[in-house]
């Protein structure tokens, strides 16, 4: 049975039967227990997009995990996710190929965009959650390993925002993202981590540039799996704040000198990724106060594109955008929030295609 030391990582392309393979040798079935549980699976469905564009999870993934749970006797299931704001988990869950996925298996799915939250005491912070929480008696965590314009990096720990309704989702970017991120593990606990390694977006939670690596990872510890997962990016978990305060609440430990990174075939155990993190050099033209990860990411989308083209040199101001822009002025804005500028480009959020026009047009 898997420890809590140890991360299992197996490669190849047959998504399902790598997953299944995975769970048979961290003990899965033996972690849960009674086989009367109701066990949820949280994959990461934020938008509306393909596994293979580097945001979603793949549902071979979660039909594996489906598959091997059904086959060891275990049959109260439950996936449920909320993607993020502006877009419909409605959408993500045809698109995505989980519509299909609950059909064949006779899972049903649970939007959280749609359930009620109550409130609990996140060791000293108070946070809304999803009342889906209450119904799950084991939960596995199926992000995606990747980038994220705002934190740099998500995996194990951020994906659990999916579980909380859209309102706390806007609170949690005005109180900065990190605290309540590692705080939401006091209240929600992951019991297992199946975390597809198989192509994410370095840069943008979203998806867009993927980079293949056909890897699919297993762990019990949040806080050391998104350790690890910060290295093979480049980073360390100082550069990660959410992951050290998680840590300091004793969701887990972010030591990776006595992580065991047990590889099931033949793959690099070392540093796998880019180095290049290109979302950071165009935030120097951006004013950004307690912005939503959807409408920052779709602004620095445009950006970088502006700046492929040599346009972004010639913007003579910086770019306000996020909730704390509201009642504000200013002479170029993006979003809803930026309302009161000169120049606002609207929506909420608006996507990258009318802020990339709407910059261009500006610079032009």
């Amino acid at each position: 049975m898997i420890k809590e030391n140890q991360i299992l990582k197996i490669y190849g392309t047959d998504y399902k039967e790598m997953t299944k393979r995975l769970l048979q040798t961290a003990g899965l079935a033996e972690l849960i227990g009674d086989r009367t549980k109701r066990v949820g699976i949280k994959p990461n469905l934020v938008t509306p997009s393909p596994a293979e564009f580097g945001g979603t999870t793949h549902p071979e993934v979660v039909a594996g995990i489906v598959e091997y749970l059904q086959e060891n006797g275990i049959r109260d299931i439950l996936i449920a996710e909320g993607s993020w704001v502006g877009d419909r988990t409605a959408d993500a869950y045809e698109y995505c190929g989980y519509r299909s996925l609950c059909e064949k298996y006779g899972v049903p799915f649970a939007d959280t965009k749609k359930d009620h939250s109550y409130s609990v005491d996140c060791g000293g912070m108070q946070l809304n959650v999803c009342d889906v929480v209450k119904r799950i008696d084991f939960l596995i965590n199926v992000p995606v390993m990747k980038g994220h314009c705002q934190t740099k990096v998500t995996c194990a720990l951020k994906n659990m925002k999916g579980l909380i309704p859209d309102s706390e989702k806007r609170r949690f970017h005005r109180m900065g993202l990190h605290k309540p991120i590692a705080h939401l593990q006091r209240a929600i606990q992951q019991d297992f981590i199946v975390a597809d390694h198989i192509c994410g977006d370095l840069d943008f939670e979203e998806g867009g540039r993927p980079v293949v690596r056909n890897a699919v990872m297993a762990a019990v510890d949040p806080v050391l799996l998104d350790s690890y997962v910060s290295y093979l990016m480049n980073y360390t978990p100082d550069d990660v704040p959410y992951i050290r305060l998680a840590e300091e609440l004793g969701i887990g430990s972010a030591d990776l000198s006595k992580a065991e990174i047990l590889n099931l075939n033949e793959g690099s155990l070392d540093r796998e990724l880019p180095a290049e993190h290109r979302y950071l050099d165009v935030s120097y033209a951006v004013e950004e106060t307690d912005s939503c990860s959807a409408c920052y990411a779709n602004l620095t989308d445009a950006l970088r594109r502006l700046e492929d083209e040599g346009l972004l040199g010639k913007l003579n101001t910086r770019i306000g955008i996020g909730q704390g822009m509201r009642g504000k002025t200013g002479v170029l804005g993006v979003g809803q929030c930026t309302a009161a500028f000169e120049h606002s480009v609207p929506g909420c959020p608006p996507d990258a295609d009318a802020i990339y026009h709407a910059l261009r047009a500006y610079i032009e």
